[in-house]
């Protein structure tokens, strides 16, 4: 992997920019700030930089149900572990429901969840403005929503207590910049995105930017595939995208690595590693994603998620719901993986685990 003055920058920049500071810049200039970029992305910090006091854990049983998205899918499987754990500790109760990636089971499962009586609800992975109805009967029940990845939105949005989530845009300019940084400033990119997620779109729509930024980068095509796309599909779809662009493709980038999955057939492997093109992911971290890198096996990065940290947060902005507080509205900045970190903060069991003793912190806040 190429990092252009990796180890050399030294120059002190402030990062609190959006990817648009990038705009017409020099290309050296922009490189310079990608590599600065990357390297803070790339140093997560062992302390901790979230809340540190909020209300103690009522000793009142509370009934927390998880709308999960799907639980085939690892982020959304794991989150929803965080939230058992963290809630096992409150002595709460938590009942799943699984909507196993029917769009148009998103209602019922609202439904079934608000005839539970529950305490609060958790919508993991499911845009809460496609449920306008079901969150309006949430709020008239005083039935606080917190959401994962249920808004493109940190903190309270959307008719929700709040939203826990990385900045979607902040992974995907992560992700961007280490493309454009791979490649020297001369990346020929692909994106590939979900149609149906807002979530998803708004990282498309950075990885856009970023690249159209770029004075020397070519943006070729930005592929709006379901995540449900089989992967027998993808080698013709390869085919053709090599076809159209030939050597200017250097780069695919993904929204998240179950993109990436879809590459990891023999026949798209094969065409990727003859022509060379590198794939990295804007999101979330999944196992197979850490093998990959560290097996140098087409994906040179991803900007995972803590799912378990997740879990725990989503526990603890209900329990500020239940006292009247107001949310916390945390979240992780964003945390780059490449073969030169990958050791770290769970990467020797293929995960994002953050070294920085979230769970106690937690367990002080809520005096347990």
């Amino acid at each position: 992997m190429k990092f252009t003055n990796f180890h050399f920058v030294t120059v002190a920049l402030v990062f609190g920019f959006i990817s648009s500071a990038f705009a017409q810049e020099d290309p050296t200039l922009f490189l310079n700030r990608a590599n600065a970029k990357i390297a803070k992305a790339m140093a997560f910090k062992n302390s901790w930089d979230g809340p540190t006091s909020g209300p103690r854990i009522s000793a009142q049983k509370k009934l927390i149900v998880v709308i999960a998205s799907n639980l085939k899918n690892n982020s959304v499987l794991r989150v929803s572990k965080g939230v058992q754990e963290a809630a096992a500790v409150a002595g709460w109760e938590v009942f799943v429901i699984d909507c196993w990636g029917v769009d148009n089971k998103h209602a019922e499962a609202f439904s079934r969840a608000l005839a539970l009586k529950p305490s609060g609800i958790v919508l993991a992975g499911i845009d809460a403005n496609e449920q306008p109805k079901e969150m309006n009967a949430a709020n008239a029940q005083n039935v606080p929503v917190v959401g994962w990845h249920a808004s493109t939105r940190v903190g309270p949005s959307d008719g929700l207590f709040s939203n826990v989530t990385a900045d979607p845009k902040e992974e995907a300019l992560i992700a961007s910049l280490l493309g454009v940084v791979d490649s020297n400033g001369k990346a020929g990119v692909v994106v590939f995105t979900d149609p149906a997620s807002l979530y998803s779109q708004a990282k498309s729509n950075e990885v856009v930017a970023v690249i159209k930024q770029c004075r020397t980068c070519s943006l070729l095509s930005v592929e709006a595939l379901p995540i449900a796309t089989s992967p027998d599909k993808m080698p013709a779809l390869l085919a053709t995208l090599q076809q159209r662009f030939g050597k200017k493709w250097t780069h695919i980038i993904g929204v998240n690595d179950s993109y990436l999955d879809l590459l990891a057939t023999p026949a798209s492997m094969t065409l990727l590693a003859n022509n060379k093109i590198q794939a990295l992911s804007a999101g979330e971290g999944s196992e197979t994603a850490y093998q990959r890198i560290r097996s140098k096996s087409l994906q040179i990065a991803t900007v995972p998620e803590p799912f378990g940290q997740q879990g725990w947060q989503i526990i603890d902005e209900l329990n500020r719901a239940f006292a009247g507080e107001k949310a916390s509205a945390y979240t992780t900045p964003a945390y780059l993986v490449t073969e030169q970190n990958i050791a770290f903060h769970g990467g020797d069991k293929n995960t994002f685990e953050p070294n920085n003793g979230y769970r106690a912190e937690y367990k002080k806040i809520w005096g347990k």
